[in-house]
């Protein structure tokens, strides 16, 4: 009796050692990274470009060319609520459909946590215009070279969506161009906020993937709806670069994107 008691007294000083190195084991310690892919789509079909979409509500085929936005300002919610705010300096990324590897954001120096959501923008930021263009210098060039500014007076295209399109009266390719940015009358720069279908679980050696989706028909068919067509100007093509109808567009693009699953996978 006394050797069976002996044993079980052992048996549960080993099982409380297993707990407690297994608890200090998961401790969310340290830093770690973060990974968030873009995946461009048009009404839940994938995006080929130069290749026709499915028609919008207005009944108008998309051939779309080109494809690119600027991503800014990441925030990620922890589940007990509080926030980390990636860098302003590094917080800048252009994703291009013709540049696949810039459709994934690689993010670093992430303190380690449970993360339940994020948040960022489409284009710069005011206040952060506003500084002036010496604050900003490098990711300026950056976005120069991609064709995504041109002046500082005139700011930062946020989206550049561009090709060509038919509808039930225009039934040859015609050019169209939307770019959302500052305007005379509005600034333009919109807001995404995301929950996560389950936890990114940022770790020193767990670097999460978060999967977004984007449906680039919410830029013209959204909450909004844009007929190219009444845009077509003497046959110039449709070119949407200010005026009430960019303001709708920006107003869209808050819903243009969507989480498609999380992954956790170890380094």
């Amino acid at each position: 009796m006394k050797n069976s008691l002996k044993k079980s007294i052992a048996l549960v000083a080993v099982a409380i050692t297993l707990v407690s190195c297994s608890k200090s084991d998961d401790a969310i310690i340290g830093t770690g990274a973060l990974k968030v892919q873009f995946e461009n789509g048009f009404a839940d079909n994938a995006l080929v470009l130069g290749s026709p979409t499915v028609p919008t509500s207005q009944n108008e085929v998309l051939k779309i060319s080109s494809i690119k936005y600027i991503v800014s300002n990441i925030v990620l919610t922890k589940e007990d609520g509080t926030t980390f705010t990636y860098p302003k300096a590094q917080s800048y990324f252009i994703v291009d459909e013709a540049s696949p590897a810039s459709l994934l954001l690689d993010l670093t120096n992430i303190p380690a946590a449970n993360y339940k959501s994020i948040k960022f923008g489409i284009g710069v930021d005011q206040a952060q215009y506003n500084l002036g263009q010496s604050e900003i210098s490098n990711f300026w060039t950056t976005a120069q070279a991609a064709g995504m500014a041109s002046n500082w007076a005139s700011g930062f295209k946020f989206l550049a969506f561009e090709g060509a399109f038919t509808s039930a009266t225009i039934t040859t390719d015609t050019s169209f161009m939307i770019y959302t940015g500052k305007t005379g009358t509005d600034y333009n720069y919109a807001e995404v906020s995301l929950n996560l279908p389950n936890n990114a679980l940022v770790r020193t050696n767990i670097t999460p993937q978060i999967h977004l989706s984007t449906d680039l028909s919410q830029i013209i068919d959204g909450t909004n709806k844009i007929n190219l067509t009444d845009h077509n100007s003497m046959g110039m093509g449709a070119m949407i670069m200010g005026g009430s109808d960019l303001y709708l567009i920006s107003a869209n693009l808050a819903n243009m994107f969507s989480v498609e699953h999380v992954h956790n996978d170890p380094n």
